[in-house]
């Protein structure tokens, strides 16, 4: 056979191929779509959900703009209707009509005074009927027909500091009355917000937080009804002089008042003891006898209360029972030491025996001008006191005599039904 010659098919490889052609057109049990059919109908699915979603998405866009952009809105405002597109910023509505002349509110200072026309707060603005916050106009759209109420601003106070004040108290003080002068109300501090202006610098008094109460002082003249007593008085000791004189007070049974200078208790406390021993009454003229009033505020204090504690410590004796030194308290002492004492007990009848007039003088003195609650003013020390010794026997005499009880300061004012002193807090 020549290398031209076609070859020949063996017999068993033409029946290899008839089985595979036989093989593949065979549809067997089921109906199988070819293949590139099966791809066409995915393709057109796909494509026919895609054109769905598109025209979706156009027509929500096409009603989204409408609804929020394209849309013309109807707007009330004061009875008057504007058109305005869906969407427009509140900010923005209100910047195309003025904001409706509703200007802003003044900017003041924290005494009132206009810092600025227009830096208060701004317009108010509500669409039906719900606030829209000023920092919420740039952001808040319009998207529906709605009534709006545009209010003009309000006045705004600077920015500004607040402390607390201590305002301090007021007084009612009258010494004019008699020689008891008691303190019927301790004074109290008030308590006020003060304003600090940032940008004016000014300083304004605003709420009072605690009202301030008043110091108020009475004098008294006291005159027990249905009585005719007086009140004995000696003062600047205790001295040589002051046994002297108990010894004739408790000859007689009469009760006196001693007040006593702190430095000489402390001297003589057994003369203080003896005092109280027997029935009459310890008080305080100070320390030293000073003149008060030259006196700064804290060493007046520090006088009063260390004569208060001398005699305590010299006859165990509290008392806030005073007598300043030639009377001289007045009402800017009461205001600097009225939690100190009680009552201030001063007199209506002077002996003057501190100048040693004479015994007879010091006994007219005291009988010549006695009635009913007079206080009696005489001294056991100081100085010499032999007058005063020697004169009191006939003026006791005298006093019982015209039918004179003798009574302690303390014992004058209550029988005259004197208040009591108000304590400090």
């Amino acid at each position: 056979m020549s290398s031209n010659e076609p070859t020949s098919q063996t017999d068993s490889e033409a029946d290899e191929e008839l089985n595979d052609e036989i093989e593949e057109l065979s549809f067997g049990d089921n109906v199988t779509i070819p293949k590139n059919k099966r791809r066409k109908t995915v393709l057109f699915t796909f494509l026919t959900i895609l054109i769905t979603l598109a025209v979706l998405a156009v027509g929500g866009g096409l009603w989204w703009m409408w609804q929020y952009h394209w849309r013309t809105l109807t707007i009330s405002v004061d009875g008057a209707n504007y058109s305005a597109r869906a969407g427009t910023t509140v900010a923005d509505f209100l910047r195309a009509h003025n904001t409706f002349d509703r200007a802003p509110g003044r900017l003041l200072s924290v005494n009132n005074k206009v810092l600025e026309k227009t830096g208060g707060n701004p317009a108010t603005v509500n669409i039906d009927g719900s606030a829209v916050p000023h920092e919420q106009w740039a952001d808040t759209r319009l998207d529906r027909d709605a009534t709006m109420t545009v209010t003009p601003g309000t006045d705004r106070i600077e920015e500004h500091t607040v402390e607390k004040a201590s305002v301090p108290f007021p007084t009612d003080i009258n010494l004019n009355n008699g020689p008891i002068q008691i303190v019927t109300q301790q004074g109290e501090d008030g308590v006020q917000e003060v304003w600090h202006g940032k940008k004016s610098g000014e300083t304004a008094k605003k709420t009072m937080l605690k009202k301030a109460k008043a110091l108020v002082v009475k004098s008294y003249s006291p005159r027990p009804d249905g009585k005719k007593v007086i009140a004995l008085t000696f003062d600047d000791g205790p001295s040589q002089y002051t046994g002297k004189i108990l010894d004739i007070l408790k000859k007689n049974s009469v009760k006196a008042t001693f007040f006593e200078l702190g430095e000489q208790s402390l001297e003589m406390p057994d003369a203080d003891a003896r005092i109280v021993k027997e029935g009459h009454q310890l008080a305080s003229h100070s320390v030293s006898h000073p003149y008060l009033p030259k006196m700064s505020r804290d060493a007046m204090r520090e006088e009063i209360t260390t004569s208060f504690a001398d005699i305590k410590k010299a006859s165990g004796t509290e008392t806030r029972t005073f007598r300043a030194p030639y009377g001289a308290f007045g009402v800017e002492q009461w205001k600097e030491a009225a939690d100190l004492i009680d009552k201030n007990a001063l007199w209506d009848i002077d002996t003057t025996d501190w100048a040693q007039p004479g015994v007879k003088e010091i006994r007219k003195q005291v009988v010549g001008n006695a009635h009913n609650g007079a206080i009696a003013l005489m001294h056991s020390g100081g100085g010499d006191r032999s007058e005063t010794v020697k004169a009191l026997p006939d003026i006791i005499k005298d006093l019982k005599k015209a039918g004179y009880s003798f009574v302690t300061v303390d014992e004058l004012c209550d029988m005259a039904g004197l208040p009591a002193a108000a304590q400090p807090n």
